[in-house]
């Protein structure tokens, strides 16, 4: 099977051979898959009706291609395809997720909320606003090997907890947290269990398909999907589904969860990409695991410390520190041959230390010099070489 698909428009150039650097930066965004595109076009510019239209084959059309999408989002975690969502994103999902609970919270009295230090500011801000209306919010702190030790969610949870909330898959490191086991010690707690899938849907498949998981937010462009669509699945107990109040009001739409006019050609792309990472998985793992191999054992020539326990780690992310470099430094130097982070795309813009490394009680001069690489299964040609020149040539300043 060839995963390449847009091997060559991704990889143009090797860095400074070509014209752009090599792309690695997966985790803030990836390329959408020239498939994926394909549909999205064919029903941005041919199959256009309104999902919502009743009287009419172009409406018909549509809302069949929607029912189909909503299937493919819910194979990947093993949900029904009536328990899918269409949001703009995992953003909008954590929120929802997270505030839409707070009306049965203070209907039943249950006000406390369990997550982590370590969670994305979609998930932090929204229980900011939380902590104001006054519910209590315990956020943990990671192992130093960046991962939440479910023993520690064992020991807080309370009679009255709401809410525990924990990523699959943190965006800064790439650890993979176990939230497999995490909804195991839920199974005789009343408490719902919210995991922001942003970094791992369609990428760690198991964990997700737990069934004690009640709601999984993702997101489409992290997996070669348009940027603007994403889904919560809201999976029922029994038949019971998650009481969520909605956020936004003004039509019946998704189950008077979301409303709004569906963006059809969106989440045709969407349900197109979630298809093809289930079909694609095993040989997308071993070849993210390939590139991932390379680097570490590049970046160990140079001393290089990974932030995250490795064996822990999704198979296309490392995050690591390069002794006597900083990161802003670093970025400068790599910028013709590849594109690199230093931290979260959402906060990037006005650079600050890392939340989640400074959780994991790393020094000052390891987070100021971390460096996250992120790739795909179609990337190919990683100057390494070139890369570990350049950061060698930092240390010596």
């Amino acid at each position: 099977m060839n995963l390449a698909g847009g091997t060559d428009m991704l990889n143009s150039g090797a860095g400074i051979e070509g014209d752009r650097p090599v792309y690695l930066d997966h985790a803030a965004t990836a390329p959408v898959d020239p498939r994926v595109a394909d549909e999205v076009l064919k029903f941005m510019a041919y199959e256009f009706g309104n999902a919502g239209s009743r009287t009419h084959s172009y409406g018909q059309i549509a809302k069949q291609r929607v029912n189909r999408a909503r299937e493919e989002v819910a194979a990947l975690v093993a949900a029904r395809a009536d328990e899918v969502i269409f949001t703009s994103g995992a953003t909008e999902s954590d929120n929802l997720a997270i505030l839409g609970l707070a009306k049965h919270g203070e209907e039943t009295g249950k006000r406390h909320i369990i997550s982590t230090m370590i969670e994305h500011k979609a998930v932090l801000e929204p229980l900011d606003i939380l902590r104001e209306r006054g519910f209590e919010v315990d956020l943990l702190a990671p192992t130093e090997g960046g991962w939440i030790d479910p023993a520690d969610i064992a020991a807080t949870l309370r009679p009255d907890t709401l809410l525990v909330s924990v990523m699959a898959v943190n965006n800064e490191t790439g650890v993979i947290q176990p939230v497999d086991e995490i909804a195991d010690l839920l199974s005789a707690h009343e408490a719902y269990f919210h995991v922001d899938a942003a970094q791992s849907y369609g990428k760690v498949i198991e964990p997700l398909q737990n069934q004690r998981i009640d709601l999984i937010s993702a997101s489409g462009h992290k997996i070669s999907a348009p940027k603007g669509v994403g889904a919560l699945i809201t999976r029922r107990r029994g038949y019971k589904r998650p009481p969520l109040t909605p956020l936004m009001f003004g039509g019946g739409q998704e189950r008077g969860l979301r409303p709004g006019t569906l963006p059809v050609a969106l989440i045709a792309g969407l349900g197109l990409a979630a298809r093809f990472a289930m079909d694609e998985a095993k040989e997308r793992h071993e070849a993210n695991l390939a590139v991932r191999d390379q680097i570490l054992a590049a970046i160990d020539e140079i001393g290089a410390l990974t932030n995250g326990d490795v064996e822990r780690t999704v198979a296309s992310t490392l995050n690591f520190s390069v002794p006597g470099v900083d990161s802003e430094a670093a970025i400068v130097a790599l910028k013709d041959v590849a594109a690199v982070s230093n931290g979260s795309a959402c906060t990037s813009q006005s650079y600050e230390p890392s939340h989640v490394l400074t959780a994991a009680g790393l020094s000052k001069e390891r987070v100021d010099g971390a460096l996250r690489l992120s790739w795909g299964h179609a990337t190919t040609a990683v100057p390494i070489d070139v890369i570990v020149d350049r950061l060698r040539a930092l240390q010596k300043q």
